[in-house]
């Protein structure tokens, strides 16, 4: 049970890590609508 719960933390914080719209300009900024201009 405990793999289990690690195993699906690990993926949901992964995921949540690279979720970006993918629209990024040369240096890896955008514009978002709820925080305006920012980079990764």
């Amino acid at each position: 049970m405990k793999k289990i719960l690690v195993v699906l933390l690990t993926i949901t914080f992964a995921t949540s890590v690279f979720a970006t719209s993918g629209r990024t300009n040369s240096a890896g900024c955008h514009k978002s609508k709820t925080e305006g201009y920012h980079c990764h």
